[in-house]
């Protein structure tokens, strides 16, 4: 028999990345359960909303929905749906079903996480009708391939892959259909973090050689220099959770460098306090009075600390540079 390999440092790493899923999904769970924004889904991969998450949490989440969902979306019509989407580090995202429902699918959307989390949501998907019905509904085809670390149909694609073995990543992507003549958008959230520097430019750069139009949208941390990004870095080590990237998260000026250097042609980068302040306003107002806040000063501390940075190429002149918020 074959001997297993000892078990690493940087397997407890992945753990505890893997990890950061579920408190997203727990974190998302309460705030809708408050109705800071809608989600019909999202019940169906956390059993219960859990117990009570900081009023400043909530909006961080509420400002991070809103904003990458904004500038996805923006991506989608300009593109009138005949676009790609790839989802880097999904973990249990939701945005399948709430691009269905909202008339808003693309050609295709393309998940990848770790096998072991894609086992888990492809579980979730299984035994949960609500959310296996709409994927079959869009599936027009007699193959629709589900086993334990791969979903795909005609609309959507679950793959089990380590974003930092990019041959791998390549080969399986290209397996299940992507189409590199597609305009594309790539989501990560707080997942280039968890990857060295080299690791997440190779990435970002293979993005970039492989799509002649594409955007990607980046949200994670940003100033991570000061006393308050240490600390948030000294949390996070004490779960074992190692931000290796976190060289690029000194700015937001550092930030844009990762995607200009790469082949990138636009990059533009604005942290997530200024990002609350650009949603629409009507909206944010009512999302103020469903919890008092405390602690003003702590809200702005934690948004000036993450950002969104999106970076585009646009072979095909459909206007990605103009999109902002």
């Amino acid at each position: 028999m074959e001997a297993r390999q000892p078990f690493t440092d940087s397997d407890t790493a992945d753990e505890a990345v893997r990890a950061t899923c579920d408190d997203a999904t727990t974190c998302k769970r309460f705030a809708t359960s408050k109705s800071y924004w809608k989600d019909p889904y999202i019940q169906y991969f956390a059993r219960s909303v859990g117990e009570r998450k900081a009023p400043e949490i909530n909006r961080g989440y509420y400002a991070r929905v809103k904003g990458v969902n904004l500038l996805l979306d923006a991506f989608i019509k300009k593109t009138d749906c005949r676009c790609q989407v790839i989802n880097l580090g999904a973990g249990l995202d939701t945005t399948f079903w709430r691009l269905k429902d909202e008339n808003l699918l693309p050609q295709k959307l393309f998940e990848v996480d770790f096998p072991a989390v894609v086992a888990k949501k492809i579980h979730y998907i299984k035994t949960k009708p609500p959310l296996s019905k709409p994927i079959i509904d869009v599936h027009s085809t007699d193959s629709l391939l589900l086993d334990a670390h791969n979903l795909e149909s005609d609309r959507y694609c679950i793959v089990g892959a380590d974003l930092r073995d990019i041959s791998s990543l390549d080969e399986k992507l290209k397996k299940f259909h992507l189409n590199p003549e597609l305009p594309t958008v790539f989501l990560s959230e707080c997942v280039l973090v968890y990857m060295t520097p080299s690791q997440s430019s190779n990435l970002v750069h293979w993005a970039a050689e492989t799509f002649h139009t594409a955007m990607f949208i980046d949200y994670e941390q940003v100033n991570m220099s000061d006393r308050f990004g240490q600390v948030m870095i000294e949390n996070l080590q004490r779960r074992q959770c190692t931000l290796a990237g976190v060289e690029a998260c000194r700015s937001l000026d550092s930030q844009k460098e990762r995607f200009l250097r790469t082949g990138w042609e636009h990059a533009d980068a604005l942290d997530m306090m200024t990002v609350y302040s650009m949603l629409p306003q009507e909206d944010v107002a009512r999302v103020e009075r469903l919890e008092f806040l405390d602690e003003k000063e702590l809200l702005q501390q934690l948004l000036q600390h993450y950002c969104i940075c999106w970076a585009s190429k646009d072979k095909l002149s459909l206007g990605l540079s103009q999109l902002a918020f």
